[in-house]
């Protein structure tokens, strides 16, 4: 589902930021020899470790990009990541960060740190929207939020509600009041007032293809396939990477005998998805009701392994109590 976008937005403009740092010192860099640069960044590491981030950060930003041993640009990301946060430089920390996932992507250290560090930043953008706009929708909506997150759901709806009275064009605020609702157990009454919620939220945002998605997925329940596929159609429409989109609407359209329509969509969702088995499943349905029996059965037999990989993942113990 689509999440506020208040905080991250926050950390995206660092990340631009940094970008444009990164470019200026890739022209630099590129008249310095590698060499120079290696011993640069050798260089930024030791100063970070003795707590100089002040002296080490220029040494750092020079030659982060543009060093051939892998663990020295571990160790220099690492150091450029910690100081950048610990000078409130935080297009370096962002950079490093990027550069870590992306260089070093399943390392447990690199995985704790990104946590933490992302943590942080998004702490630190939302303590300056307090100070800097106490009394915006924004910082409202940030209070909901935390009491949703609580599972305080009525005081979160209450919350919701008093955002609309002062800002009653606030995107997002009806989608949230129509989850909390079907997070309920379920009535048609309830059911009722959760799509209107939805429909209030494409009102002031026609937009918000997570809207769309759950006015469908309201539909697939009552089975008024037409109007699923309508609702599921335009999720996918205005949201090309909104993969339960392509899902629900093939879905749909199998149900609604429709399956040459749905293998599109459904091709599309595995694609993406290729882990579900729900989408191999859907799409040889749709592949053997269109004569498509070789391909249908190809995709009952990823079905099938998807399962198994499923089966064979690890749980966590918590879970399990």
């Amino acid at each position: 589902m689509r999440r506020p976008l208040c905080t991250a937005w926050s950390v995206l403009q660092v990340a631009a930021l940094g970008l444009f740092g990164a470019r200026a010192t890739a022209q630099v860099s590129k008249q310095v020899p590698a060499s120079d640069l290696s011993a640069s960044a050798r260089k930024g590491v030791q100063l970070a470790s003795e707590g100089h981030c002040n002296e080490a950060l220029p040494l750092l930003r020079r030659s982060i990009a543009h060093i051939a041993d892998k663990q020295l640009t571990y160790g220099a990301a690492m150091a450029m990541a910690q100081c950048g946060m610990s000078t409130d430089q935080e297009d370096a920390a962002v950079d490093a960060l990027v550069l870590l996932r992306r260089e070093f992507p399943h390392d447990p250290k690199v995985l704790y740190t990104a946590t933490h560090f992302y943590s942080e930043l998004a702490m630190r953008a939302a303590h300056e929207l307090a100070a800097t706009a106490p009394h915006s929708a924004e910082v409202q909506e940030l209070n909901a939020e935390a009491l949703e997150s609580q599972g305080k759901l009525e005081e979160a709806v209450k919350a919701y509600r008093q955002i609309l009275e002062q800002y009653p064009n606030q995107s997002g605020i009806h989608y949230r009041l129509g989850r909390i609702i079907l997070a309920e157990p379920q009535t048609e009454s309830s059911v009722d007032d959760a799509r209107k919620e939805f429909e209030a939220e494409l009102k002031i945002d026609p937009t918000a293809a997570s809207a769309e998605f759950m006015l469908g997925d309201l539909d697939r329940q009552a089975q008024q396939w037409n109007d699923a596929i309508a609702h599921f159609g335009r999720a996918a429409r205005l949201d090309a990477g909104f993969s339960e989109a392509y899902l629900g609407l093939g879905l749909s359209l199998n149900a609604a005998g429709k399956h040459g329509e749905a293998v599109a969509p459904l091709e599309d969702y595995v694609k993406m998805e290729p882990s579900d088995p729900a989408g191999h499943y859907q799409l040889a349905i749709a592949y053997a009701r269109t004569g498509r029996m070789q391909d249908a059965n190809r995709e009952i037999a990823l079905q099938h392994e998807a399962e198994k990989k499923a089966q064979s993942v690890p749980q966590d113990p918590r879970s399990q109590n």
